[in-house]
């Protein structure tokens, strides 16, 4: 879709004006803990009605999913439409209204390569956050070789009945639904998987959290013991599911890798200001600590640039797609230092662990909690092979 200058100032001012109108207050401050993060599903706690209220207005609109088509809940804009509602949002300090894996992950593997009943059924809901979804791919012998996946579904009549065992698996006790891997034909490898979609409250399904080293985790395993699933929750063809696996993985790859850029804690420089102080030039009072937090704002501003450059190249159809594991690997690699700068502007304090003054240890817990970002959606090592061979076009070891 081509617009005119006319015409992206026109949407750019009616778009601010509807922000200013409809964003409240109180969602044009930062989330000032995970509870705050919306995440949308049946049995999600509102922790405000402004929170609630910015949500059905922003699902109402379909700027939850800006670009997705209107007939499935979306906004129907352009790649232009949806950067000048990111600029204003952000220059409005509007919060995202949700957060969701059916956004960043199933939705477009569902645009793709789900039916049009699918479509219809689920995107609308995933667009106004009436439904949490987890991802069902890890298993405790199939991680970085998920093709070796042994979570088995066998066709009975009008249904699967699925066994086995997910493990890694993100909110899976606070989910609706789940997109799973699972192996239909065990005699062949990556074209023995489906991909089908589980409600979590079909009898079988149980699932068990997982504790990290920060002491909370999103983490759960989860158990399908003769779980019953309608063959019509089957998206694309049977033994066809490694092809939508590694689209859903593109995706996953570089939601993760954006976490390179998304600042939801304050910026490092201001929150080391506000805890070092500044010396007499009025630049932060700790010369070693000042230089390695401007070399992370420039990695990171470069970064930034980096997915803007991705993004038009995705766009245009030039985008390599193993461009996703190079964006996850130094993604995940940044956010690890930007908490480790700010644990470091902390000092002690930053360890606190519990009490209202540190909201329960955030920064401590977030910082152990991102040791995990080299490690899910494929490990660091894995992305740096996919990167030597795929990009780089080195030999294989």
């Amino acid at each position: 879709m081509s617009h005119t200058t006319a015409d992206l100032q026109a949407f750019r001012a009616e778009t601010r004006a509807w922000l200013e109108a409809n964003c409240p207050p109180e969602m044009r401050q930062p989330p000032g803990s995970e509870a705050d993060v919306c995440w949308g599903g049946k049995r999600f706690i509102f922790q405000s009605e402004a929170q609630r209220l910015w949500l059905q207005r922003m699902g109402e609109r379909g700027w939850t999913v800006p670009t997705w088509p209107r007939e499935y809940g979306g906004g129907g804009l352009s790649h232009a439409e949806a950067a000048i509602l990111r600029e204003e949002m952000a220059r409005l300090k509007c919060r995202v209204p949700l957060q969701s894996f059916g956004i960043w992950m199933l939705g477009p593997a569902l645009l793709k390569y789900g039916s049009e009943e699918q479509k219809r059924h689920y995107l609308r809901q995933i667009a106004r956050g009436e439904i949490r979804w987890c991802q069902g791919y890890s298993e405790p012998n199939a991680g970085s070789d998920l093709a070796s996946l042994a979570t088995k579904a066998e066709v009975k009549d009008d249904h699967f009945l699925v066994n086995g065992q997910k493990i890694w698996t993100s909110y899976a006790d606070e989910s609706d639904w789940m997109f799973c891997l699972v192996r239909t034909d065990t005699s062949k490898k990556h074209t023995g998987i489906s991909f089908v979609l589980i409600d979590m409250t079909t009898p079988g399904v149980s699932t068990r959290p997982i504790r990290l080293i920060s002491g909370k985790s999103p983490f759960c395993e989860t158990f399908f013991d003769n779980v019953r699933v309608p063959l019509a929750n089957l998206v694309g063809e049977l033994n066809a599911g490694w092809t939508i696996a590694k689209y859903l993985l593109t995706h996953e790859r570089e939601m993760i890798g954006a976490i390179g850029e998304r600042a939801l804690p304050p910026p490092v420089g201001r929150f080391a200001l506000e805890r070092i102080g500044k010396d007499a030039g009025g630049r932060l009072d700790d010369p070693v600590l000042r230089a390695e937090i401007a070399r992370f704002e420039v990695d990171e501003a470069a970064f930034r640039a980096w997915l803007a450059l991705v993004a038009v190249q995705a766009r245009a159809g030039e985008a390599e797609p193993a461009i996703s594991s190079a964006l996850k690997y130094y993604g995940a690699e940044l956010n690890k230092r930007r908490w480790e700068l700010m644990i470091a502007a902390a000092g002690a304090e930053g360890l606190e662990w519990e009490g209202p003054r540190s909201q329960d240890g955030t920064a401590a817990r977030t910082w152990l909690r991102t040791k995990g970002n080299s490690i899910e959606g494929g490990t660091s090592e894995v992305q740096l092979n996919v990167v030597a061979k795929r990009i780089l076009g080195l030999p294989g070891v």
